[in-house]
């Protein structure tokens, strides 16, 4: 019972909390200031923030299902664009590592350099191996911010049991059950545990997922950037505090690809099959072979 009456106070009290957030963004946006700082921790991961987040998915879905139809697929079409967006720009990122890859074999091997030096005037001097360990934080941006834009796109492999044999509307179902049962708790329970692992290599005091509020802004009386700069090797790559910010906007990204996979399955399902794949912005490979084989995984 106790339970049930926090998830209705927590409901109804979202519209009051995102009002306050918006009338006062001096109070969690002035990181100047270090108790704004711990309450943008402390909201980043609080109950207060999902009720918030799931209350305007309520309502926008709501607003979509009784009254405009085109509400989800705007929704629709503006995260996926994003997710476009983003993973087009990024997935260049692959190319750049593969670059860098082949001028540390040249410097290291063939002129014996111990450096390597990129830019213009002032350029950005590391040892090699610091360039090498680097290339590690290229694979994290592919995979961080292009996974939604693979799954937009259908190239993600997948091992089919159930849903090739199915109808059109039973695989709509089937999408709107695993986007709200399985990929949206999955990636907030992710979330989490990144967003404080993420804090505690960039403040002090640590921040906890346990914490409450009141304690945290005690605690930015002694509050201190700590940004993470240690890295596996004397020289080596010391921005790892990266990857963990990466891990953050990695779970953002999949929250709300699994917001717009549930509003495209729905309106897919009820407006049948000829609106599969409606307003859906596919790469075109050029060659038919390669897209019937994206096609078939």
């Amino acid at each position: 019972m106790d339970f049930i009456l926090w998830i209705l106070q927590g409901f109804a009290l979202a519209p009051y909390h995102l009002v306050m957030a918006i009338l006062n963004p001096g109070a969690w946006l002035d990181w100047s200031n270090p108790e704004a700082v711990m309450r943008f921790i402390y909201y980043g991961g609080s109950s207060e923030f999902f009720f918030v987040v799931f209350t305007t998915f309520l309502v926008i879905t709501g607003l979509g299902m009784a009254w405009k139809r085109s509400i989800l697929w705007n929704g629709v079409i503006a995260l996926e664009a994003m997710a476009n967006g983003i993973g087009r720009l990024f997935a260049w990122a692959g190319l750049l590592m593969v670059i860098q890859q082949i001028v540390i074999v040249f410097i290291q091997r063939i002129f014996a350099q111990a450096t390597m030096s990129f830019g213009f005037g002032t350029g950005l001097e590391f040892d090699i191996s610091w360039w090498a360990e680097e290339l590690k934080l290229y694979n994290a941006m592919v995979v961080c911010l292009c996974v939604t834009y693979t799954f937009v796109q259908g190239s993600h492999v997948r091992v089919d049991l159930v849903y090739s044999a199915v109808g059109h509307r039973t695989k709509r179902m089937i999408d709107m059950f695993g986007s709200i049962v399985f990929m949206m708790p999955a990636v907030i329970l992710t979330y989490m545990y990144a967003w404080f692992f993420m804090w505690r290599h960039l403040v002090l005091p640590n921040a906890s997922a346990t914490g409450n509020l009141d304690r945290m802004i005690q605690q930015s009386a002694v509050f201190r950037w700590n940004v993470e700069t240690i890295g596996f090797s004397p020289n080596g790559f010391n921005a790892y505090f990266l990857f963990k910010i990466l891990i953050v906007i990695f779970c953002v990204l999949v929250f709300l690809q699994a917001v717009a996979f549930f509003w495209r399955s729905y309106l897919e399902w009820l407006e049948g099959e000829e609106s599969a794949g409606k307003y859906s912005d596919k790469d075109k490979m050029g060659d038919a072979e390669a897209e019937m084989a994206a096609a078939i995984h």
